[in-house]
């Protein structure tokens, strides 16, 4: 399984302000219409940049909540949203929130299912601790069809399929849907959010994936560290003749309680 620690956190919280990435979180917003005064929760809070943005539509009156399971994530969460007196944040896990039944008006759920094993719980929980007619806006992410430019596509087919390992419960979108209305919940939408990244940027949400991408293969033994330093040595090759290319479907799926 992928885990967090102080380096991943800081290298993800950089990506995560790639421009694609904050329209995925302004989708989010929208999505979920959060209103002045409500009580919102954020589970799998990450490094806080979708609370911040929260916290200015809840405002003074009302709350965001935020979890996670890593402690390196919650630190930076906690700088980012340091000077916001109406953010809390809290380490635990989506599969046992620790509120009480009914307690929040909308709850968000981004990149964090697929880490998860019990994914059944972990949206049943958020239901439960849902208000009724409260909104939930999960995301997750298509691995199974990232497009990236590269003149070796089976060693590319080896790194993405290595990392759909990494992680408990992969290929969570085609799932989401059923599972949303097992639970109880009705209104359920999916929209898809294409994260593309069409031009080579060392900090862009595409130029870290490729590197996780890369270093999680040799960690499992699947590629010796040579062919994953040519493979990326390839693709910036390609970069810097225009022709880096990265594509990965995340689908934005919402429901009421």
């Amino acid at each position: 399984m992928v885990r967090f620690d102080a380096k991943a956190a800081r290298e993800t919280d950089r990506s995560y302000l790639d421009p694609e990435i904050v329209n995925q979180r302004l989708r989010t917003l929208q999505a979920l219409a959060i209103r002045a005064g409500g009580n919102v929760l954020d589970a799998g809070c990450g490094t806080g940049l979708l609370a911040e943005l929260m916290s200015e539509q809840v405002g003074d009156k009302g709350l965001v909540t935020g979890v996670d399971y890593s402690q390196d994530m919650l630190d930076l969460a906690g700088n980012r949203c340091s000077a916001l007196g109406n953010v809390e944040l809290h380490q635990g896990s989506v599969t046992e929130l620790d509120f009480e039944a009914d307690s929040f008006d909308a709850a968000s759920c981004i990149q964090t299912l697929l880490y998860v094993d019990e994914v059944d719980t972990a949206i049943g929980e958020l239901y439960r601790v849902l208000k009724p007619g409260g909104r939930i806006a999960i995301i997750e992410t298509d691995w199974h069809g990232v497009v990236i430019s590269s003149p070796d596509y089976q060693l590319t087919r080896v790194m993405t399929d290595a990392w759909d390992a990494a992680v408990p419960s992969s290929n969570l979108p085609p799932k989401i849907i059923p599972k949303l209305y097992v639970s109880g919940f009705s209104a359920v939408r999916a929209q898809a959010i294409p994260v593309l990244n069409a031009s080579f940027n060392e900090a862009g949400y595409g130029a870290s994936m490729i590197r996780y991408m890369a270093k999680n293969a040799v960690k499992k033994d699947l590629v010796q560290q040579p062919q994953a330093d040519q493979w990326l040595k390839e693709i910036i090759d390609l970069a810097e003749r225009q022709a880096f290319f990265f594509c990965v479907n995340r689908f934005l799926f919402t429901a009421v309680k």
